[in-house]
């Protein structure tokens, strides 16, 4: 019988597989009868479910968290979407944890079914269910009015003592070990109401309460005056400034000179001529108001280039955008930093500002993000530029709200991307930026108010953290047998 040419020479049969070594254990059958009855192997091999064996093995000072809190979940949203001056904001799960959540959807209230169970109140905690599951965060001024998908798990402690260390608990990671080793689903993970009520967590003595809520409601407080001080950085900035009015709509279409289009660069894309950065500029002009190239203003105006990232253990805290523009997101990836040319490059200073370059333009792609002393320990991704203000002649704070006013500045920066799949912002084009001046004494008043916001900010990220270490080292110190943190009742 003849054989069909082959395009490689038959490979070599093989009886061991040579790639991977399958993770396995023997179990005893009594577990998988019990509770849920889990299936999947996963769950039983993950680490957070021998942690919660851990846990569990202790008979006092430990509770189920749907005994010492109301664990549910809303109703499955289904709205109608309507323009915004007819509808209620709305914000997805990830868009919670933004450091400015804005909304891009507005529903109709009225034809959302049980619409009350899904606006938060300030303390709610709030728990991913689906996706990256186990991620918490705490309702606070930004998230009030708007309606908050069913995606997000609602906590509620029944006494008020135990909010602070339930919040600090679910940030702890062997918490978030044992819900990542209760999420189900092959290609989208998720978490039920039920996965987090058994959740075992030890019961703190009542000056350890008090101290967890506290300090929780120290993080609250402190976020909350980030909130006012920036919206008091954007309004002092809208007031110089002046209304501005749109002449066209770009959703229906609008004309412009060709002699605008003829320069130095010839950009063709409907949406550098958009009439709303149109009418930022023209405003400018009306008011005689001072505008500066960034690269005035700027010692430089610049990205990194493109290096395979290896990442391993004992690396750098590595922060790519989705880390920088989210609300104190963990660090889950440590680069290894002796791969990359000039690697100290890659760190970033107090006082620079740093822009995300790629992604959608009604997303993350043009937002901007001020550093402090707490990023200066951080390794950032290539895909960010870098500005550095001169500090003889504009204040960080100010340049940042210039650059990153959501309806004077932001327009301004995002008219400069080009491509359809995923726009790129090019630094080149960033350096041309229109930096409008105020004069010395309203930029002052407006960069004291954003840089303290910024401060308050990592202020406040660092409490959060302090809680969540805490909480680690109380679970530690359980799991290891001491019990001088809990009170001694059964569980």
């Amino acid at each position: 019988m003849a054989i069909r040419a082959k395009l490689s020479a038959p490979r070599e049969e093989r009886s061991e597989w040579t790639w991977h070594h399958p993770k396995w254990t023997a179990l005893s059958a009594s577990l998988l009868m019990g509770g849920d009855r889990r299936m999947e192997a996963e769950t039983y091999l993950a680490g957070g479910y021998g942690l919660r064996l851990a846990m569990e093995s202790r008979k006092v000072g430990l509770a189920n968290l749907g005994g010492i809190a109301n664990v549910w979940q809303p109703s499955r949203l289904k709205g109608v979407l309507v323009s915004p001056e007819y509808g209620t904001p709305f914000l997805a799960a990830t868009q919670v944890f933004d450091l400015r959540p804005t909304p891009r959807k507005y529903l109709s209230l009225d034809k959302v079914r049980d619409a009350d169970s899904l606006f938060v109140k300030p303390g709610q905690i709030l728990v991913t269910r689906s996706g990256n599951v186990g991620r918490s965060t705490i309702a606070h001024e930004p998230h009030k009015g708007i309606i908050i998908s069913d995606d997000l798990l609602r906590i509620e402690p029944k006494r008020g003592e135990a909010w602070g260390w339930i919040y600090a608990y679910l940030r702890s990671p062997q918490a978030r070990a044992m819900m990542s080793a209760a999420q189900y689903g092959h290609v989208i993970k998720h978490l039920e109401v039920s996965h987090l009520n058994a959740l075992p967590i030890p019961m703190l003595r009542d000056e350890l309460l008090a101290d967890f809520r506290s300090r929780a409601s120290s993080l609250m407080i402190t976020r909350d005056r980030v909130y006012d001080l920036v919206n008091e950085a954007e309004r002092l900035f809208e007031r110089s400034i002046g209304d501005v009015k749109t002449a066209a709509d770009p959703e229906i279409g609008f004309s412009v000179r060709a002699s605008s289009i003829i320069g130095q660069r010839k950009r063709l894309e409907a949406a550098f001529h958009s009439p709303t950065s149109t009418a930022i500029l023209n405003r400018f002009v009306e008011n005689g108001l001072v505008v500066e190239p960034l690269t005035k203003v700027t010692e430089r105006v610049w990205w990194m280039t493109r290096f395979k990232r290896v990442f391993g253990d004992g690396g750098m805290d590595y922060m790519s955008a989705d880390e920088l523009f989210a609300q104190n997101s963990p660090i889950t990836k440590h680069v290894l930093v002796e791969q990359a040319d000039n690697p100290e490059a890659y760190f970033a200073k107090a006082g620079w500002i740093l822009m995300a370059c790629s992604g959608q333009t009604y997303g993350l792609n043009g937002s901007v993000a001020l550093m402090t002393k707490r990023h200066e320990r951080a390794f950032f991704s290539h895909d960010l530029v870098r500005i550095i203000p001169r500090k003889d002649c504009i204040r960080p704070g100010y340049l940042f709200t210039a650059m990153g006013h959501p309806k004077l500045g932001r327009p301004l920066v995002i008219r400069y991307a080009y491509g359809t799949s995923i726009p790129h912002l090019e630094p080149a084009d960033i350096a041309t930026f229109p930096v409008v001046r105020l004069g010395e004494q309203r930029e002052s008043e407006i960069a004291d108010r954003m840089e303290e916001a910024m401060r308050l900010r990592a202020e406040a990220d660092e409490i959060e953290n302090q809680l969540a270490s805490d909480a680690e080292a109380i679970i530690d110190r359980f799991i290891a047998g001491d019990m001088s943190d809990v009170v001694m009742v059964g569980a």
